[in-house]
């Protein structure tokens, strides 16, 4: 036997491994499982080189718990390690990784450390108190070792028994990771990190029903099946990232989303990674049906090492507006032992980013360009990606302005240019600039819209939760303005080229005027009287373009709180020229005058949606007892 201490200036690493990574003792898993299937690749290397010429059957890692002894056995059948690599490989190189990783961390909050790769092999120590390596090398006379330490730098080497080529690991469970000794916490951690692994991961075993090898039958005439019990392979060894997109259908694609996320709607499209140089980067990349809760869909692409699951904290490797696609990333250029903040600044994050966000607003283009009715059935499920991306990432705003698409109250889609062309000769303001009108509620706005349409305009649906943002970034990008279609009598946000005249005189509106103010809230609404035809309604009920859009913003948090609160104020436009505000001028009883004019304000209210509770009460009542 021998003993040894390892040269190291820290007494003892292990506690102090332990506090940088307590919130994260799973990673041990994935570092063990990592470092097995590469063993087991190494052999496979050799083999087809030629300078291993044995058996390669049985080339998977075992993970074995024994709840009983409290342990935890990660085993290959892979290159092993004789007594001198064990020396350099774990007590130089591999410990000299974890020294130079504390080092360099130290100082550090735990939290910016991602990955936490080089750590390695001493990631064990983080949920043991004691660890064994039981090893027997490939090589011809090589006699299989055992090196044993207690997370001190002490260690021993001892001869020992082992049949099969390969290394164990057995880690003794520490009473306060206990958790990874139940069977179900274990598997979860293993499925985690290890799904997709191109080496077979066994973690104990499972039932399958075959075929009685007797030949019996059953009443029906079939064979009867019986019970097997075979090992429980947990991971996909050729996910469908690492094949070529000419070997995978359709029905490929949406398989393995499923395998990704099991209880999904299926996506909309993929986009399959797939890039040498100027790095290495695999992956699919799925579009899912955004709902309007953006926050939910985020956070779902997963990243990958060579196959090894890193985070789905993808945040740094992909713009933000990326980060509601659904998927795998998998590149061994992403620096992984290092904080998130020198992640950011990392050459080949910015080249994958650049990368991934070019392919995506490629795939989107081409989509439009093949088949533009395709693309405008899919358009509601992915114009919130699409708006999110204008928004956030001037690259793609740059390709995606082409492909954005418009839709209006009829269900018609245009390009930008095209609704530029289809709306220049009809609305204009008074300044020359193009009008976009919209809604953000078709049903709500439904009478308004009616009568645009009836004045020869035409309405767009802005109804996405971005659509406020958009429509500033499009105001400032096309020269354009957009106005609600409540925002203002349609008279007065077009200009027309003659102004109608007024049936009432000044001193007459004047006279009228405190009628209407006895029906309203003073504080919430300013009476003003307009010149509009004798077919439009006789009182309506709009709001400031400006005032609404700041209350919008105000309400998404964006930063407008410094200005105070904005008031709720709305304007009542009384028509001067329609034949009921002349009948109620002229109206001698003061009781009926009023009536009336109640009457028409509420109709205006209720249009708006703005009449509830004993308001609706009484106008209710009203409308019966001007019916009898």
């Amino acid at each position: 036997m021998k003993k040894g201490t390892i040269n190291i200036q820290t007494e003892n690493i292990f506690p102090i491994i332990k506090k940088f990574l307590y919130s994260d003792t799973e990673i041990f898993v994935r570092e063990l499982v990592s470092n097995a299937v590469d063993a087991t690749q190494k052999l496979k290397t050799l083999a087809s080189t030629g300078e291993f010429k044995g058996e390669l059957d049985n080339l998977r890692v075992e993970v074995i718990l024994d709840k009983d002894n409290k342990t935890i056995t990660f085993r290959d059948y892979g290159v092993g390690m004789t007594e001198d690599e064990v020396q350099k490989y774990i007590n130089e190189i591999a410990f000299s990784g974890a020294t130079e990783f504390v080092e360099k961390y130290k100082d550090k909050d735990p939290n910016t450390i991602i990955g936490h790769f080089g750590l390695g092999f001493y990631s064990s120590f983080m949920v043991s108190d004691k660890v064994q390596i039981k090893t027997l090398s490939y090589k011809d006379g090589a006699k299989p070792v055992l090196w044993e330490s207690d997370g001190s730098p002490e260690y021993t080497i001892t001869e020992t028994e082992k049949d099969n080529r390969g290394t164990d690991v057995i880690l003794y469970v520490s009473e306060d990771s206990k958790e990874y000794l139940e069977e179900a916490r274990l598997n979860e951690v293993l499925t985690k990190y290890c799904k997709f692994l191109p080496v077979e991961i066994v973690f104990g075993e499972r039932t399958e029903y075959v075929d009685d090898p007797s030949g019996e039958k059953d009443e029906d005439g079939k064979v009867k099946k019986i019970e097997k019990k075979v090992p429980n392979v947990i991971n996909n060894t050729h996910p469908a990232w690492i094949k070529k997109p000419s070997e995978l259908t359709d029905e490929d694609y949406i398989n393995f989303y499923h395998e990704l996320y099991p209880f999904s709607d299926e996506p909309l499209f993929h986009i399959h990674l797939n890039v040498d140089y100027p790095f290495h980067l695999t992956g699919i990349l799925y579009f899912p049906k955004l709902k309007n809760n953006v926050e939910v869909q985020k956070n779902k692409i997963q990243l990958y090492s060579n196959q090894v699951f890193i985070t789905d904290q993808v945040d740094n490797i992909v713009p933000e507006f990326l980060t509601l696609l659904h998927g795998v990333i998998d590149s061994p250029d992403i620096p992984l032992n290092v904080s998130r903040s020198y992640l950011q600044s990392d050459s080949n994050v910015r080249k994958i980013s650049s990368y991934i966000t070019k392919k995506v607003a490629d795939k989107l283009a081409q989509m439009f360009k093949n088949d533009r009715e395709d693309f405008e059935k899919k358009w509601d499920d992915i114009k919130i990606f699409i708006q999110y991306g204008i928004l956030s990432d001037n690259k793609f705003e740059e390709k995606a302005i082409k492909f954005l698409l418009l839709k209006d109250t009829d269900g018609k889609y245009y390009t930008v240019d095209e609704y530029k062309e289809k709306v220049k000769d009809a609305q204009t303001d008074k300044n020359g600039k193009l009008v976009f009108l919209y809604t953000h509620d078709s049903e709500e706005h439904h009478p308004l819209i009616e009568d645009a349409k009836a004045k020869g305009y035409n309405v767009l649906v802005m109804d996405s939760p971005l659509d406020s943002h958009l429509i500033t970034k499009l105001e400032q990008k096309l020269d354009v303005s957009f106005a609600r279609v409540d925002a203002d009598t349609l008279d007065k946000l077009i200009t027309k080229e003659e102004e109608m005249p007024s049936k009432l005189s000044d001193e007459e509106k004047e006279k009228i005027k405190p009628v209407f103010e006895a029906s309203i809230d003073k504080d919430k609404f300013t009476v003003q009287f307009e010149n509009l035809s004798e077919t439009d309604k006789p009182v309506s009920v709009t709001q400031s373009e400006f005032v609404r859009r700041m209350k919008e913003q105000q309400a998404l948090g964006g930063g407008m709180q410094m200005f105070g609160s904005f008031p709720e104020m709305y304007n009542l436009v009384v028509n001067a020229n329609h034949p009921l505000i002349s009948k109620i001028l002229e109206e001698k009883d003061e009781k009926k005058k009023e009536s009336l004019a109640k009457q028409a304000v509420d109709l205006a209210l209720l249009a708006n949606g703005m009449l509830k509770g004993k308001k609706l009460s009484d106008f209710i009542n009203r409308s019966l007892t001007m019916i009898d």
